[in-house]
């Protein structure tokens, strides 16, 4: 099976990722190079590609773009934060201020939502910002998503945007008040989740291209994971879901 997103401009279908949907590809019981390069010259032959992320399982016969996705695998959490790089370990040692006035809480979107919205980094623009809040209220609300927000003397200062299900916990967004980025706030939550699951579930960063997320996410040791993609253009949106079959 092999799930393909699409909008449709001027009547035309093309096809993109949904949002915060990073890897999609030909999902089997066993991965067959044949199989998916099938499913490879079926898809180009058939569908107009703006944008397709197969997953990390995923192998062909033919080079494609590569991406960079980050997991930390289960296990007993005191190893894993051994392995966090030495600047990561520095970050997670709050000074004795910081740690009086300062708590980690989970919150409702409803009531995080202004200060995400103020510091949402990435959307294109507002009705882009309120897409991507309506999924994390959708995924709230069918209880996979929780809010973790570092509070300092009362104020929230960094959230992140976490999904739960059976084996994985993913990171779809982390939001910081700049001014108090030395508190290392976004890190002590990060952690926080890490400790809280990391003996059943997978930790997925959800990857990124971008140098300074991937060094900030590499701080805590998580194993590099490539998966194949076809780029032809910009993102877009309203998405809608089909089924290809062969």
């Amino acid at each position: 099976m092999m799930p393909v997103a699409f909008i449709k401009r001027i009547g035309i279908k093309l096809v993109i990722n949904p949002k915060l949907c990073q890897q999609l590809g030909v999902f089997s019981k066993t991965d067959n190079v044949e199989i998916n390069d099938r499913f490879l010259q079926f898809f180009r032959k058939k569908y107009n590609i703006w944008y397709y992320a197969f997953n990390d399982r995923n192998k062909f016969s033919e080079p494609l773009q590569l991406r960079k996705n980050f997991l930390i695998y289960p296990g007993k959490y005191e190893t894993i934060r051994q392995k966090y790089s030495p600047k990561r370990k520095r970050k997670l040692r709050l000074d004795e201020e910081v740690s009086t006035h300062s708590k980690i809480m989970e919150t409702k979107i409803k009531d995080a939502e202004t200060f995400i919205s103020a510091n949402f980094i990435g959307a294109k623009d507002n009705n882009d910002k309120a897409h991507f809040l309506e999924i994390f209220t959708n995924l709230e609300n069918s209880g996979h998503l929780k809010i973790v927000a570092f509070v300092y003397k009362e104020k929230i200062i960094n959230t992140i945007a976490v999904f739960f299900d059976e084996k994985t916990v993913a990171l779809l967004g982390t939001f910081n008040d700049k001014e108090y980025v030395k508190l290392s706030g976004a890190s002590t939550i990060i952690d926080h989740v890490i400790a809280q699951n990391i003996a059943q579930k997978i930790f997925d960063f959800e990857g990124s291209e971008i140098p300074a997320i991937e060094e900030f996410f590499r701080g805590f040791r998580p194993e590099l994971k490539m998966y194949p993609a076809i780029a032809n253009s910009k993102r877009c949106h309203q998405k809608h879901f089909k089924t290809v079959l062969i």
